[in-house]
């Protein structure tokens, strides 16, 4: 029995008419298909379009001096229990679920939010990657894995799959970056009996122009970070105005990661970048072999965001008794994920490399 404090941080998830739309030929509740790329009955096969203005094809472009809910938002293993509305079964979900399925009559409701301070997506990137075609496209990613055991090859399959929509940040700006650095030249001289190499150094400076266009920034923390950057790139180009027929069937979750320190952290993404073009155009410039000591000063101006649901496909294998993790891009397909290692595979080819050096050595190459 639960106590009354629980009961009373009970949350009622109204079930809206966009998400819990019923079917008019059998009155199944219809969900998002990518491949229909709209709504489908999974019964009847009944389909329909979700409806956009055409003034609403994409997610406009928003000034970030103007975000007015700026922290982060993460809740942490909070949790919170819903009422589905259609068939009053009560699920536990994740305080940052914004959306989910009933488990027990398959009813699709959007959840209400567990705090007001919180933005809502202005766009959403909707699936296009059906949940087949990620198993076929996972079984070609571990094909390819060149350390994985033949066994794992053969053998692994996909449990099940979970499709989501996890929430990210996007930026545009405008940089301008002043710059000094020392570059190199090289030149081959010769010292007796040996050649060696000598560089010549030289100083320069200048300013360096690039437009950054949807940095992206993922907004979750209750996930692989590693593997979720692996999916990347995402088209966010291809996105829609967000509408929650977009998210029927799918679990979708909320920022953790609030918008003031999104931009911190593309501030660090975008300079990187920058340093490593500065760097190219340097070397273009002056037909120089090296760069040393570079210094930038950037400057950000005409700053916007889109807050986007990107979608993803979550699932896991088994490989003696260990259980294995991986995601695939819900709109282009990318895998990413980890995969058992066959130490006998490594072993023979490490001894492989060795053998190819040391004859080599004693060939004269």
């Amino acid at each position: 029995m639960r106590d009354e404090k629980t009961m009373n941080n009970i949350n009622t998830a109204k079930t809206l008419k966009e998400t819990d739309k019923k079917c008019p030929a059998c009155a199944g509740v219809l969900n998002f298909d990518p491949l229909a790329g709209g709504l489908l009955c999974p019964f009847c096969g009944y389909t329909e379009k979700v409806k956009a203005c055409e003034d609403d094809l994409s997610a406009d472009e928003l000034c970030i001096t103007t975000a007015d809910r700026l922290e982060n938002c993460n809740w942490g293993a909070e949790k919170k229990i819903v009422t589905c509305q259609a068939c009053g079964a009560e699920s536990i979900y994740d305080v940052l679920q914004i959306s989910s399925v009933c488990p027990f009559c398959d009813s699709n409701k959007v959840m209400e939010a567990n705090c007001e301070n919180t933005m809502a997506p202005n766009g959403v990137v909707p699936f296009k990657i059906s949940e087949s075609q990620a198993g076929e496209l996972f079984q070609k990613w571990i094909g390819r894995k060149f350390f994985a055991p033949k066994e794992a090859k053969e053998s692994s399959a996909a449990k099940c799959f979970l499709g989501i929509y996890l929430p990210y940040w996007t930026f545009d700006t405008d940089t301008i970056t002043d710059y000094t650095a020392d570059y190199g030249i090289d030149k081959r001289v010769k010292k007796g009996d040996k050649i060696q190499t000598v560089t010549n150094w030289f100083k320069t400076r200048g300013n360096y122009l690039e437009d950054i266009d949807d940095e992206l920034i993922v907004a979750t923390t209750n996930h692989n970070q590693i593997m979720l950057r692996g999916l990347e790139p995402f088209n966010t180009a291809d996105n829609k105005v967000y509408k929650p027929e977009y998210v029927a069937g799918f679990v979708a979750e909320r920022y953790a990661i609030g918008i003031k320190e999104a931009w911190k952290l593309a501030k660090q993404y975008i300079s990187q970048r920058l340093n490593r073009n500065v760097e190219a155009k340097i070397k273009k410039d002056n037909r120089a072999d090296r760069i040393r000591n570079l210094k930038l000063s950037t400057s950000f101006t005409n700053v916007t965001y889109k807050y986007l649901l990107l979608p993803i496909w979550m699932s896991h294998y088994q490989y003696h008794d260990k259980v294995y993790h991986f995601m695939v891009n819900g709109q282009t397909g990318r895998v990413s994920g980890t995969a058992p290692i066959s130490i006998l595979k490594v072993a023979l080819t490490v001894a492989g490399v060795i053998t190819v050096l040391v004859l080599a050595y004693w060939l004269g190459f």
